[in-house]
């Protein structure tokens, strides 16, 4: 069975000939483009499953072409893996405020991108509707009683912690900043800032106990439920 198809936007030809050899090598099906104008036209006319966007590129950057494939209503399920030479925060933190699924920073391994990419495939087909029964080893996230358990013992969260939990747990591997956080939990029982977040997430760690190490914080960035 064939695998997903993948275009590959850097305008570094070696770095998309190493990439591409060990997508192909994998099986999936390589495209390329050397600017944003290509990836956007390559996009609508190829509609790949993932694209590997740099964001350092001629013209249009990788950054407006992540929001012009996200406001785009038939492009924007196209998952999306961010390059950066810079790694600098604040590009990441717009990428995956627009809608970026990942982001590696260079220089990279090819396995570790191969792995990133994989990952994301996988949380595109489990997590294309919202889970109301997740269940990790013993910790049960039961949305429809809003209760959450470990080994069957209930564990009282607020409703703030409980929504982050449940976003967090639903796409376990995705980086989400900490304002998308925010637009999850706006309406709680208490007022949320931006760096109360952190706070929140502090108090549901304790509370998770053997299970706190599953949200993990990217460091400027927000935080990310570990892949299970």
């Amino acid at each position: 069975m064939p695998k997903e198809k993948i275009l590959i936007v850097d305008d570094e030809q070696d770095l998309v000939k190493l990439i591409r050899y060990h997508l192909e090598k994998d099986g999936y099906k390589v495209l390329s483009a050397s600017n944003g104008e290509d990836a956007l036209f390559m996009a609508r006319r190829e509609r790949p499953e993932l694209i590997v966007l740099d964001l350092m590129l001629p013209g249009i950057d990788g950054l407006e072409v992540c929001k012009k494939l996200k406001t785009t209503p038939e492009l924007a399920t196209i998952a999306i893996v961010m390059l950066t030479a810079k790694g600098e925060e604040s590009d990441i933190t717009v990428g995956l405020r627009l809608g970026a699924d990942d982001y590696i920073t260079k220089p990279f391994s090819p396995k570790e991108l191969i792995a990133r990419i994989q990952a994301v495939l996988r949380r595109i087909k489990t997590s294309l509707v919202t889970r109301d029964y997740i269940e990790i080893g013993d910790l049960a996230i039961d949305v429809y009683k809003h209760e959450v358990s470990i080994q069957g013992e209930s564990i009282p969260l607020t409703l703030t912690e409980f929504k982050l939990l449940h976003q967090l747990a639903n796409k376990p591997g995705r980086v989400f900043t900490r304002e998308q956080l925010l637009d999850v939990v706006s309406g709680s029982e208490i007022t949320v800032i931006d760096r109360t977040i952190d706070v929140h997430i502090a108090s549901l760690r304790k509370k998770l106990k053997s299970f706190a190490n599953f949200i993990v914080t990217i460091r400027g960035i927000g935080y990310k439920f570990k892949e299970y």
